[in-house]
């Protein structure tokens, strides 16, 4: 029975110390089950009650999920430590369950009111006693990292509301640029995005909670965001190549390159070089449409749209597959173009602001 219970123990704090290790000191995207496990469940847990709403319950009960599992995690550990090391004190000394226990949890959080003299015990309580405070001390240091990436994405999301609306679409960036003359510029946006999107790849690969991470407003979403970018300088590179800025075909690649390492922390598979001729889920009609809509905002056009849809799905074919589970697994706004959720919704689109000219 020792035997067992000291296995036990000892898995158990592996357990622990491998997802603490890989979610808060390793720099870079290192799947840890526990963590995942915990957003899978509350997740769930947070749709139930919202499931006789649409997509504003939706997002007001996953408002709370960034800071459930920021509680989570660090209870699943202290939680995970106090029946290891109770579990370990059982099995190398003659102690009751209840007297194990008591001395866990009075070492763990350095209490000291459980201490005795019983020297062969020592070195389990010092180690407990100081997994406690590091464990502590270790979240509180998270959190200014994750805030910080958190900001500087967030600037970002709310600087493109007035250039792609709400929810973003990347039609409606091209459309208000060539409806208020200021398409010359998308080349500057494109450069802010390609920088963001990079230091996406690399935050929230690192620091995957960030996914859980919503915006202030429910209609904005820095993953709708990416993707109405993309969309945009995808657009623009197939139906007007030879106009099109250099910086397009840089932020469609930082991009999809960002979507692809935040999939690899998050073990969602994808093909790493998808043929230009693959599918995509998204209809030649829809296409068709946003060209049209862009036509009438004076955006003029190179190619037709059957000229310019295989150059537009060989871009597309990079990121839609994993930008649709991301959006799907992360329950963002139903903006056009960015695949089914969990949830029954119809797509969003943007709302544009009425022409208040003179006349």
């Amino acid at each position: 029975m020792e035997y067992i219970a000291g296995t036990v123990g000892a898995l158990l704090l592996a357990v622990v110390l491998s997802s603490v290790l890989r979610t808060l000191v390793v720099p870079r995207g290192l799947y840890s089950s526990l963590v995942f496990r915990l957003w899978w469940l509350l997740r769930r847990l947070l749709r139930l009650s919202a499931l006789r709403g649409g997509y504003e319950a939706i997002d007001r009960a996953q408002t709370w999920l960034a800071p459930l599992m920021l509680m989570g995690m660090l209870a699943s550990w202290l939680v995970g430590a106090f029946f290891g090391f109770g579990l370990l004190l059982l099995a190398v000394s003659s102690l009751p369950w209840d007297v194990a226990f008591r001395e866990a949890g009075s070492s763990l959080f350095t209490l000291g009111f459980a201490s005795g003299a019983r020297l062969k015990l020592s070195l389990l309580d010092f180690v407990a006693a100081a997994t406690g405070p590091v464990l502590i001390a270790l979240q509180i240091a998270y959190l200014p990292t994750l805030y910080a990436a958190y900001n500087r994405r967030e600037v970002e999301v709310t600087l493109l509301q007035a250039r792609a609306g709400e929810p973003s679409w990347g039609p409606e960036i091209l459309a208000r640029q060539w409806l208020v003359d200021t398409e010359t510029a998308l080349p500057e946006l494109y450069r802010a995005w390609e920088r963001l999107a990079s230091d996406m790849g690399e935050s929230h690969s690192t620091y995957p909670v960030l996914l859980t991470f919503r915006s202030p407003r429910p209609h904005r979403s820095w993953l709708v965001a990416l993707v109405a970018v993309m969309d945009a300088a995808a657009l623009q590179l197939a139906l007007d190549p030879k106009t099109a800025p250099p910086e397009a075909r840089l932020v469609l690649r930082a991009g999809f390159s960002a979507l692809r390492d935040i999939a690899r922390a998050v073990r969602i598979p994808f093909d790493a070089d998808p043929s230009p001729e693959a599918p995509v889920r998204l209809t030649y009609a829809e296409f068709d449409a946003a060209v049209e809509m862009l036509d009438a905002a004076g955006f003029r056009a190179e190619r037709t749209p059957r000229e310019a849809w295989p150059h537009f799905r060989g871009w597309r074919v990079n990121y839609e597959a994993v930008a649709y589970e991301l959006c799907r697994r992360c329950d963002a706004v139903p903006a056009l173009w960015t695949g089914p959720r969990d949830f029954p919704t119809a797509s969003l689109p943007p709302r544009r602001p009425v022409d208040r000219r003179p006349g």
